[in-house]
């Protein structure tokens, strides 16, 4: 079953500078896989967590500095960064200008019911590690610290 992908709502987290929109649910293709196309504000990113879900990043604009298992890189346009299920990650924003990357998730996670509630938790300012990681364990994510900053002079 195929369906026109483009008219998904945009959930917005200001909290955390994000926006983004589900382009591929996971009821087209039995929970495989689902596609999210997000906006990250500059100097902002999600805190470090990890899932059980693999995550591919296809950098659409402007330039990330992830964090995966410890280890810092660079990400700039036209880059795909793979991060292997239960691993420790993070990103930020290092462009100027709002940055978007095109995520694939596999196996699927309902990322609109995901991003809404988490945005929902969000919406009077970040709340502590132990109020995420309570609304994390319902969906295996678990948060382990703060977002990574850039580094000075970037």
């Amino acid at each position: 079953m195929s369906r026109f992908i483009g008219s998904d709502p945009t959930i917005r987290i200001p909290a955390i500078g994000l926006s983004l929109r589900v382009r591929v649910q996971p009821s087209v293709n039995d929970g495989k896989f689902c596609f999210i196309e997000t906006t990250n504000q500059p100097g902002f990113g999600p805190p470090l967590h990890r899932h059980p879900e693999t995550e591919v990043f296809r950098i659409l604009e402007g330039r990330y500095l992830f964090e995966v298992d410890g280890q810092r890189f660079y990400a700039d346009e036209g880059d795909v960064v793979s991060v292997p299920g239960g691993s420790a990650h993070a990103f930020v924003n290092l462009s100027a200008a709002p940055a978007r990357q095109y995520i694939l998730i596999a196996p699927a996670m309902d990322a609109a019911r995901f991003f809404t509630g988490l945005g929902e938790k969000l919406a009077n300012g970040p709340p502590s590690i132990e109020a995420l990681n309570e609304f994390g364990m319902a969906w295996g994510v678990e948060f382990l610290g703060p977002p990574i900053s850039a580094p000075k002079g970037n």
